[in-house]
């Protein structure tokens, strides 16, 4: 009974994330007419894949696909070079302030970007950066998520492998580049991962931080498939626009699956092991 009710559990989970998966997929190949039925049909009678073709042309596909790819990827880079060397100093070097440093850091995390976007605003808007790409990506170089999961990694490496470096001659740059990072390649993808699916999600900020659609990316090109009015019930297009913003994101993943996967498991085990500052 018990093994029963936990199968149960399981299965109820799976499809409660599963299934607003299958009806926007479904969705995306029906009629306007079978779309806003009531109850909503689960499949389509006849597939209408032109509907992907519609959503294309209003999406503007191309331009904001690359926008997305953009400044996703300047992000991710970005992160690496800040996040990388900041998760190294908190993890093995000692300064002034570093656990109060730290702390703010930890602190980051559970502040909502509503309560510091307007901040960022007014600083971006003062120094020209409003709708540009730099003002897309700057301000997320750094990410305490990113700076917090390599600290809990970077700890876990032996100090006795820095000194032999040091001692051959390596300086911290390399100490970075061809020690800690190699060994930490697992977490290092994981959290590039959850940085891309972040950044190609972010309505938010692309919302605040643009005022045309010079840079603006594919979230903004979703929404704009919502216009007001009659054509506010054309559900399938706006469904086929979701899955075509969705496939990079899925391309993504099932690359980097494994590299996820032994990220999470490995960190996991090493943290459990991981010596207190």
């Amino acid at each position: 009974m018990r093994a029963a009710a936990r199968a149960a559990g399981f299965t109820a989970l799976i499809l409660i994330f599963v299934f607003p998966m299958f009806f926007m997929v479904s969705a995306s190949f029906m009629s306007r007419y079978e779309v806003n039925m009531t109850p909503p049909a689960l499949l389509p009678s006849e597939f209408h894949p032109e509907n992907y073709a519609t959503a294309w042309s209003r999406m503007n596909f191309v331009h904001y696909l690359r926008n997305s790819l953009l400044s996703t990827f300047i992000t991710i880079a970005g992160q690496l070079v800040v996040c990388v060397p900041c998760a190294y100093a908190f993890a093995k070097k000692q300064f002034r302030f570093k656990k109060t440093l730290y702390c703010l850091v930890l602190f980051d995390l559970i502040v909502p970007a509503q309560t510091i976007f307007l901040q960022i605003y007014i600083l971006e808007s003062r120094i020209g950066w409003i709708n540009t790409m730099r003002g897309l990506t700057a301000p997320f170089f750094y990410s305490a998520f990113t700076i917090f999961s390599l600290v809990q990694y970077f700890r876990t490496i032996p100090d006795e492998i820095l000194d032999a470096a040091r001692l051959d001659g390596c300086s911290e740059i390399r100490v970075i580049t061809h020690i800690m990072a190699p060994m930490a390649r697992p977490i290092i993808i994981t959290a590039m991962i959850f940085t891309f699916v972040y950044k190609w999600n972010d309505y938010f900020w692309t919302s605040i931080l643009t005022t045309d659609e010079a840079v603006r990316t594919l979230p903004m090109a979703v929404q704009n498939l919502m216009p007001v009015g009659h054509s506010a019930r054309e559900w399938h297009i706006i469904m086929a626009g979701n899955v075509m913003a969705l496939v990079p994101m899925l391309a993504v993943y099932v690359l980097a699956n494994r590299a996820i996967k032994s990220g999470l498991i490995f960190s996991g085990r090493k943290d459990l092991e991981a010596p207190r500052s």
